[in-house]
């Protein structure tokens, strides 16, 4: 009976060596995915009230997590009984970011000049600031899902051959070590100013900790603005990335250019023509509407 118990622990402590390797290995090859995440996610995460940044960071980490336990187990269960539709899952996934990527640029490019916002009574400020929080959180999850689906699917392939419990445990793993790894960071990111701030009060403007405090300070907006400018870019990279890597014409298209340009190129055409798609949509639904007016 002993041997029998101590035959078992062999079996688990070979199971988690074995899950640890593929885990290792799975992240090591997620890790262009997990950089895009944390570019793209750090910049939707900005842009609030410095009290209201952790609370509105954690809502986003929830909805991630979420994600991860819709994603994982029908991840797992396409790939025993229908593979074929998780390649049809990414182009989908690959369409969005596209388009998404595609229309910041085309916002940057072209609509330089903004409306003033009008003047909303305090009374009312409430309702709008929560809708654009809300409006923003729910952005962040929905792309989240996104990176998160092709997260998952790489970290599957790498175990493609292993047995069934490997590829739970290890699928598993790399899911909760890229929102756990990528939120905590965003988190750090966002709260640079503040404990900047803290670092010059208890200085008392003086000394190191206090240059450091303003370093912090001043790194910040630099940081944000690059982040967005990286978001901008990972999303159409990822996107064309994902139609390069599922459609084997365009994996062997242009073979001599750089396989970053190629993914980037193709992203920024697809992202183009589905956002002039929709534009052509609202501009007939918008001649529609005038008509029957």
């Amino acid at each position: 009976m002993a041997s029998g118990f101590f035959a078992i622990l062999d079996d688990i402590v070979a199971l988690m060596d074995d899950v640890a390797l593929a885990t290792k290995v799975a992240t090591r090859k997620t890790a262009g995915i997990l950089g895009d995440d944390l570019a793209v996610n750090a910049e939707k995460a900005t842009g609030f009230l410095a009290e209201r940044e952790l609370p509105i960071l954690w809502s986003i980490t929830k909805g991630s997590l979420i994600n991860k336990l819709i994603i994982v187990p029908i991840a797992l269960l396409l790939n025993a009984f229908f593979p074929a539709a998780i390649t049809i899952i990414l182009l989908l996934g690959g369409c969005y970011l596209a388009y998404e990527g595609a229309e910041k640029i085309i916002d940057y490019f072209f609509h330089t000049e903004k409306q003033k916002p009008q003047e909303i009574p305090e009374s009312k400020q409430a309702g709008p600031i929560v809708d654009q929080e809300k409006a923003k959180v729910k952005s962040a999850i929905t792309t989240d899902f996104i990176l998160s689906v092709e997260i998952v699917i790489i970290a599957l392939g790498t175990v493609a051959e292993q047995s069934t419990m490997i590829q739970i445990a290890t699928v598993s793993a790399v899911a909760l070590l890229a929102t756990v790894g990528v939120y905590g960071l965003v988190a750090l990111i966002v709260r640079m100013d503040d404990a900047g701030y803290k670092l010059i009060k208890r200085s008392n403007g003086e000394g190191l900790f206090a240059k450091l405090g303003h370093v912090l300070v001043g790194a910040l907006p630099v940081i944000v603005r690059i982040l967005s400018v990286v978001g901008t870019l990972a999303l159409v990279l990822v996107g064309g990335g994902i139609f390069v890597h599922n459609i084997h014409y365009l994996n062997t298209l242009f073979p001599s250019i750089p396989a970053t340009i190629r993914e980037f190129g193709v992203g920024l055409v697809v992202g183009l023509v589905i956002a002039g798609v929709f534009a052509l949509f609202k501009s007939l639904r918008r001649s529609s509407k005038a008509s029957e007016s």
